[in-house]
């Protein structure tokens, strides 16, 4: 495994919930800025970042893209007693809301620790314990005493809410735990697939980038691409591991990335699917075929963008997806960035126009 993750560690552990991704922008462009100059970098008017790397001079655009928001909730009522009432951001489970630990960021910057409150099991009535919890009667309790307590910290409507975790390696080192993989683990991937690029020759015009409020409707992928307007795309999302008990064991982490055969909001494009399947077994990359009933990527909104764009989205596969403990496995991290370092090297003009057009 790296033996630095750094990066990786300090992607997860950044708050960032849509409309609110500046911190988690300001570590993409700095990390952009060692590959390229300032002038190479691009922004749309959602937030979105994109750093520009040009192999070719007016060749094919690729644009490779990890969604920058985490899933969260916003501050819309101060109880008198200080309770913090929410709205969520993105698609949350209540069954894995009660009892955890939540950072608020005020408008300022600073964050303080609250809880989401919960009943003991011992005063709930035979009803409350046969139901999941409703998320509208929750509350982050911060400890304090009053509504002016909160006032006081800078705490304001609308201020972000996001799970409070650290980064972690597991009993086995290859296993990340952390918030948010969904998915500071795709920005990670724009960023090192550019680096990897930075000394060697092919003859695209790359784009590594993070987009804005993919949680809430693929907003940030639709403006970026309207940006941008590439010819072929690559989303770097997560998917579902499905070697869990009460699973069908058909996707595993540690066994390469997932490629997208469908989700609610796209069908991978087939012929960029080949090619990547081409690469893949070429140079013995392992990957996954997935699917997604329900939830998409930024693919969703790319792919029917300006005039079309072929788009295919590539995941690390995940256990507890919208959660705050999500576990990723590191191989499937770096083989999906070897597999797509590979790919943009063997795209050109005809490879490209092939894809598009054949």
């Amino acid at each position: 495994m790296p033996k630095n993750l750094d990066l990786l560690k300090e992607l997860s552990e950044v708050n960032g919930i849509a409309a609110h991704e500046k911190y988690v922008k300001n570590i993409m462009e700095r990390e952009f800025l060692t590959v390229v100059p300032k002038e190479r970098i691009m922004y749309d008017g959602l937030g979105s970042i994109a750093a520009e790397k040009i192999g070719k001079k007016n060749g094919p655009k690729i644009l490779i893209v990890g969604h920058m928001d985490e899933i969260g909730m916003i501050v819309t009522k101060i109880t008198d007693e200080g309770f913090i009432k929410f709205q969520t951001i993105g698609g949350w489970w209540s069954q894995v809301m009660l009892a955890q630990q939540m950072n608020i960021t005020t408008s300022s910057g600073k964050t303080y620790l609250g809880v989401v409150g919960s009943k003991p099991p011992h005063i709930l009535s035979p009803e409350e314990l046969k139901n999941p919890a409703n998320i509208d009667d929750m509350y982050i309790d911060l400890g304090v005493e009053n509504k002016e307590e909160v006032e006081k910290l800078g705490i304001k409507i609308g201020d972000m809410i996001t799970p409070a975790i650290s980064f972690r390696k597991l009993a086995n080192e290859n296993y990340l735990l952390g918030k948010a993989w969904d998915d500071r683990i795709g920005c990670a991937i724009a960023i090192d697939v550019l680096k990897s690029l930075k000394d060697i020759e092919h003859p695209n015009i790359v784009y590594a980038a993070g987009s804005t409020q993919e949680e809430v409707g693929l907003r940030g992928a639709k403006t970026l691409a309207g940006l941008i307007k590439p010819d072929l795309a690559i989303a770097l999302d997560t998917s579902i591991a499905r070697d869990l008990p009460g699973t069908d064991n058909s996707i595993k982490l540690g066994k390469g990335p997932g490629i997208m055969l469908y989700d609610s909001s796209a069908v991978g494009h087939v012929a960029l699917r080949e090619k990547v399947l081409e690469v893949a077994d070429e140079l013995n990359i392992p990957y996954q075929f997935d699917y997604l009933k329900r939830g998409g990527t930024d693919s969703g909104a790319i792919h029917t963008a300006n005039s079309g764009c072929p788009c295919l989205s590539i995941c690390v596969e995940t256990r507890y997806l919208h959660s705050h403990t999500s576990i990723i496995h590191v191989d499937d991290y770096l083989n999906a960035v070897k597999l797509i370092v590979e790919v943009i090297k063997r795209l050109d003009e005809e490879v490209v126009n092939k894809i598009i057009y054949e």
